[in-house]
């Protein structure tokens, strides 16, 4: 079976060919920077699958050139570059790769949080810039005690809920806001359960987001969200980049609505120097120093979680095309709406 990925970024696993070597024939298309860059549709028109690396970069064709294609996969958690909608209606299923970096995500988001909270980043930062001057307890403007602090989590799935335990085991309260989640999952966690975003945000001492990107949830934590927030409140964001919104964060965290946050997601990515919360933090202003901790859009990242989403993403294909077996299919509803699923040779 032949195999398109797009949008590929290194590293490339060479366990990829010692595994699936002599069933899976790759094509790969390097990620690209140009608007307009098209892939030839010869190389579409050869894929029996299809696998989109990128978490933001959109796919450079179009749906109908794939004519021989069976499935298509985001080798990763996060699907909203991908058009499901289009895909059911030819009967391709769409699936992603869940569980690859579950644990690095969570770690991620607790790091973001102990780096204001517990001001590592500050510390480090002021004893760099002068390691006699910056050797103060008192430089890092966040910091407090988490034990019987309040941890909210925006969407209680797999990330989330390691999210919220990792916070339990610091002897934090955990709340959590899921109206997708059945009735007694609260029971069953031994967490409480808030039915409003701006109910979370006035509990929480600090707010972790890991709800998917969606119509419903871009934007979701913005202006009124942060006018509901506990005084001290801190937001940690390792999902996607428009669930928050930027402009309104700005705001949030100049006027001391919001103590603080740490984005590991950005609406824009690369960050946008021109955006005026990036441009303070670069300009290191005053205001907003040990208030705000960023990170490349990492926290998926680590070797082991690199290998394990290549891997897994050609699992998900072999096992549907050989085995006719779908796994973590993301647009069911369209495809029940639109052409029967194809069934595998």
């Amino acid at each position: 079976m032949r195999i398109f990925k797009v949008n590929w970024y290194p590293p490339q696993s060479e366990e990829l060919e010692r595994l699936f070597g002599g069933l899976v024939e790759f094509d790969i298309d390097p990620a690209r920077e140009d608007a307009d860059y098209r892939i030839d549709p010869e190389r579409c028109r050869a894929a029996d699958a299809l696998i989109n690396c990128s978490a933001t970069h959109r796919l450079p064709a179009a749906v109908d050139d794939f004519a021989r294609c069976r499935i298509v996969v985001r080798e990763g958690v996060g699907y909203d570059n991908l058009d499901l909608e289009a895909w059911g209606a030819r009967g391709v299923p769409v699936c992603n790769v869940p569980d690859y970096g579950t644990t690095e995500v969570a770690d991620h988001a607790i790091a973001l949080m102990l780096a204001l909270t517990r001001g590592t980043a500050t510390y480090g930062e002021a004893l760099k810039r002068d390691p006699a001057g910056g050797w103060r307890f008192d430089a890092a403007p966040l910091i407090r005690r988490h034990r019987h602090a309040t941890f909210g989590v925006v969407g209680l799935g797999r990330i989330g809920l390691a999210a919220a335990r990792r916070a339990a085991a610091f002897d934090m309260r955990v709340v959590f806001y899921d109206p997708y989640l059945p009735s007694g999952m609260e029971l069953a966690l031994g967490f409480e359960r808030l039915h409003a975003l701006t109910d979370l945000m006035a509990a929480s001492d600090v707010v972790s987001v890991h709800t998917p990107l969606n119509e419903e949830t871009r934007g979701f934590v913005g202006a009124a969200a942060f006018a509901a927030a506990k005084p001290g409140l801190v937001l940690v964001n390792t999902a996607r980049g428009p669930i928050v919104d930027l402009d309104a964060l700005h705001a949030a965290l100049r006027d001391g609505r919001i103590a603080g946050a740490g984005l590991d997601v950005l609406p824009r990515e690369p960050a946008d120097a021109a955006h005026p919360l990036i441009h303070a933090y670069a300009a290191r202003e005053p205001w907003l120093e040990g208030r705000l901790v960023l990170t490349p859009h990492a926290a998926f990242y680590s070797p082991d979680a690199m290998r394990d989403m290549q891997r897994k993403a050609v699992e998900v294909i072999v096992a549907y095309i050989r085995d006719g077996r779908l796994t973590n299919c993301v647009n069911r509803p369209f495809l029940k709406a639109g052409a029967p699923i194809r069934a595998s040779a």
